[in-house]
C-alpha cells in the first residue's frame, strides 16, 4: 500500500510541476534575461504559491516548478536521480487531547477553566502537568541595565508564576523601558526563559488589560505555526478576569498593581499561596519532510562552486511578519525576499546550461527553510551530495531584486584569499556601486551554514526596505534590470571560480561588531565568541565553531560542543543561551558545562566586550 501511495502522490507532484512550470518563462540557455527574471518572480511571488511558506502546499509546488526549470534546461538532478533533496523540519503544532486548567482557593471547591475560552496553552509552550501555589512576579522582568527585577526578594523555585504581558511604564516615553517601543524584555520567550531560569515550573501569562481597555478579556487564539523553541515549561495563558480573582486571595487587582509600579517603578512581587492551580499541557508539534531543490553542471574535475539562494517565504505571514495585524491573514508575497535571488539562480542556470564545460562544475542549490533559521541549508552542509571539501566556494543571493542608486551589498569577500580580486575584475565597467565593508561570512543567510564549515563565500543582497517581511513585498516592485545587470557580475565571478587554476583558500575571518543599537538591546554587551549550529537542536546549545581569541576559545570550546549550562542555568536550546548571555557583561566569569562526543565537560569563560576582542 505505501508503494501505492507514494506512486500517487509522485503522480501527483509530476502533474503540479508541469502546471505551475507550464506557466512560467521559457528560460534562454546562454542568456541572462530582465524579462524572463521578472516572469520567475511574478510566478514565484503569486497568490497560487501564497508565500511559500515551509511545510505548505505550496512550497512543494514552488520546488516542483523549479525542479521543471532545471530539467527543461537540460541540468540534471545532482545525484542523477531525483531533483529533491528532503529533510524533515517542525512545521506546525496543534492542540493535544490533554490540555486543562483548573484552580481553587482555601483548599474550597475546583473551578475549571475552558480550553480556549478561558485558558489556552502556547503553540512553544513545554508539555507536562503542573501543580502548586502561585506567585504573582509581575512582569516578570529581570534587567540589571535598568535596575529592575520582577523577581527580586521572593522564591518561585517549584512554583506557578503569573506574569504580565508587556513592560512597565508601557506609556511614558521617558520610562527606562523605552515607553512606547518595547525592549526585549516584552518578548513572550524571554519572560518563559527568564521564569524557567528563577526555578518556576510553569508559567500563567495575561494581558495587562487595564493598559489596553479597547482590547477584549479573551486568550490568544492558538497558533498551528510553530513558534521559538520551547522554553520546556508549561506556558499558558488566561484571561485577566481569572488572574484578578486570584490576586484578590492576597493583595490588589491587576490595575492598582500595574498603576503602582509605573509610578516608581519598583516591583512588587506578591505570593498568592490560598490559590492552588493544577494544569497539564499537551501541545504537539508536527514534522514533515520538506525539499530543497538541486542540480548539476558537471565540470572536467570533481571540484565544483556552489550557487544557492532559498525560495521558501512566510507563507500567510504566522512566522516572523513584520505586519503584525496582518500575520495569519493575508499572503506575504515575499517577491524580494527571496523570489528574486531564486529567479537570479534560474538565469544563472540558464546561462551556464549554454556554455561550454568548465573546469569545475556548478551545483545550484535552492534552500527551503531559511526563514526557519538557515534549517535546509544547514542541513545540506551536515548531509553533503557532492564531498564539501570539493566545494571551493558558496556564492549566495538573498534580496537582489530592489537595488537602491545603484547600490549591492557583497559579503565574504575575506573569506577566500583570492575572492576580492576576482570580484574586482568581474565588476569591472559594471554601472553599479559594491559595498565590500563586510568582509566577513556571517550573516542570516544561507552562505552563513557554509562558512561553519570553512566554505569561502561570497554574499549578494541589495538591502532592506518597508515591505520586508510584509505582504507588500510584490513582484512589480522588482527591477529587474539591475538585477539582470547583477546577475552579469555574478556568472563572471562564477565562471573565474570554476575556471581558475587555483582555489580560493579559506580564511578565518572575526564576526562583525555589533552596532550601538544591537548592543544596547543585548543590554550588557557580553561576548562568549561562540558561533551557533542554526539546525534544529535538543539538549543545549550546539556550537558549529568559536572565534579565534575568544572567551570561548579560551575556554576550550570547539565546533560540535553542546553547552546544556551556562552560569549555572540549564540550556536547552540557542534561546535560553542567547538570555543567559544577555543578562552578563564583561568581565564576569561564568561557568560551562558541555558536552562532546558523548562524555560532560566543565569550563570556566571570563567574558569579554568585542572591543577587548585581542
Amino acid at each position: 500500500m505505501f508503494e501505492r501511495v507514494m506512486k500517487t502522490m509522485t503522480a501527483a507532484v509530476l502533474a503540479v510541476s508541469v502546471a505551475v512550470a507550464a506557466s512560467g518563462p521559457e528560460l534562454a540557455k546562454g542568456k541572462i534575461s530582465a524579462a524572463s527574471y521578472q516572469e520567475t518572480v511574478k510566478v514565484l511571488a503569486s497568490d497560487k504559491l501564497r508565500g511559500r511558506g515551509t511545510g505548505s502546499p505550496e512550497l512543494e509546488k514552488a520546488a516542483s516548478y523549479l525542479a521543471g526549470q532545471f530539467k527543461k534546461l537540460g541540468i540534471s538532478p545532482a545525484d542523477g536521480k531525483s531533483y529533491y533533496q528532503r529533510y524533515g523540519v517542525t512545521t506546525n503544532a496543534k492542540l493535544g487531547k490533554g490540555n486543562s486548567l483548573d484552580w481553587s482557593s482555601n483548599g474550597g471547591s475546583k473551578t475549571v477553566l475552558a480550553l480556549s475560552e478561558d485558558f489556552q496553552p502556547f503553540n512553544f509552550s513545554g508539555n507536562g502537568k503542573a501543580a502548586g501555589t502561585v506567585v504573582f512576579a509581575g512582569y516578570g522582568i529581570t534587567a540589571p541595565e535598568y535596575d529592575y527585577d520582577d523577581y527580586a526578594g521572593i522564591d518561585v523555585k517549584g512554583k506557578i508564576v503569573l506574569l504580565l504581558r508587556h513592560e512597565p511604564q508601557e506609556f511614558d516615553e521617558k520610562s527606562k523601558f523605552a515607553g512606547k517601543v518595547y525592549t526585549t524584555h516584552a518578548q513572550l520567550q524571554n519572560k518563559a526563559v527568564n521564569a524557567k531560569f528563577h526555578g518556576a515550573k510553569a508559567v500563567v501569562f495575561v494581558n495587562d488589560a487595564s493598559n489596553h481597555p479597547s482590547d477584549p478579556d479573551r486568550v490568544e487564539k492558538f497558533s498551528s505555526n510553530v513558534g521559538p523553541n520551547s522554553p520546556d515549561v508549561p506556558f499558558v495563558q488566561v484571561r485577566a478576569e481569572v488572574a484578578d480573582a486570584w490576586l484578590k486571595t492576597a493583595g490588589p487587582s491587576l490595575k492598582t498593581w500595574i498603576e503602582e509600579v509605573d509610578k516608581d517603578l519598583k516591583p512588587r512581587p506578591v505570593e498568592l499561596s490560598r490559590v492552588t492551580v493544577d494544569l497539564n499541557v499537551d501541545v504537539q508539534q508536527e514534522r514533515k519532510q520538506v525539499p530543497n531543490v538541486w542540480a548539476y553542471l558537471r565540470g572536467e574535475t570533481d571540484e565544483y562552486v556552489i550557487l544557492g539562494a532559498h525560495f521558501d517565504h512566510l507563507g500567510m505571514g504566522e512566522h516572523s511578519s513584520m505586519a503584525p495585524d496582518l500575520a495569519g491573514k493575508a499572503i506575504h508575497h515575499g517577491a524580494d525576499d527571496n523570489a528574486s535571488g531564486t529567479a537570479g539562480l534560474m538565469e544563472l542556470a540558464a546561462y551556464f546550461a549554454g556554455q561550454p564545460k568548465h573546469k569545475r562544475g556548478i551545483l545550484f542549490l535552492a534552500f527551503s527553510a531559511e526563514e526557519l533559521g538557515l534549517v535546509g541549508s544547514n542541513y545540506y552542509v551536515n548531509h553533503p551530495l557532492l564531498q564539501l571539501d570539493k566545494a571551493v566556494a558558496m556564492v549566495n543571493m538573498d534580496m537582489i531584486g530592489r537595488i537602491k542608486e545603484g547600490r549591492v551589498f557583497v559579503g565574504g569577500t575575506g573569506t577566500g584569499d583570492s575572492l576580492k580580486a576576482l570580484l574586482d575584475e568581474a565588476r569591472a565597467g559594471s554601472k553599479l556601486n559594491f559595498d565590500l565593508s563586510e568582509q566577513g561570512g556571517y550573516g542570516s543567510s544561507d552562505h552563513f551554514s557554509f562558512t561553519t564549515k570553512q566554505v569561502p563565500v561570497l554574499f549578494f543582497f541589495s538591502g532592506l526596505h518597508s515591505d520586508y517581511h510584509k505582504p507588500s513585498d510584490t513582484w512589480e516592485k522588482i527591477e529587474a534590470g539591475s538585477a539582470a545587470e547583477l546577475l552579469e557580475v555574478v556568472a563572471k565571478v562564477t565562471t573565474q571560480l570554476a575556471d581558475a587554476p587555483a582555489r580560493p583558500k579559506y580564511i578565518k575571518t572575526q564576526a562583525p561588531q555589533p552596532t550601538a543599537t544591537a548592543s544596547a538591546s543585548a543590554g550588557s554587551g557580553a561576548w562568549f565568541g561562540s558561533i551557533p549550529d542554526m539546525g534544529e537542536t535538543k539538549g543545549g546549545f550546539k556550537v558549529s565553531d568559536v572565534t579565534k581569541g575568544s572567551p570561548a576559545d579560551e575556554a576550550g570550546l570547539k565546533g560540535g560542543d553542546m553547552i546544556y549550562e551556562f552560569d549555572g542555568k540549564p540550556i536547552s536550546n540557542l534561546y535560553d543561551f542567547t538570555y543567559a548571555l544577555r543578562a552578563k557583561k564583561p568581565g564576569d566569569e561564568v561557568v560551562v558545562k558541555y558536552k562532546r562526543d558523548g562524555k560532560e565537560f566543565e569550563t570556566k569563560a571570563r567574558l569579554r566586550s568585542r572591543a577587548q576582542m585581542r
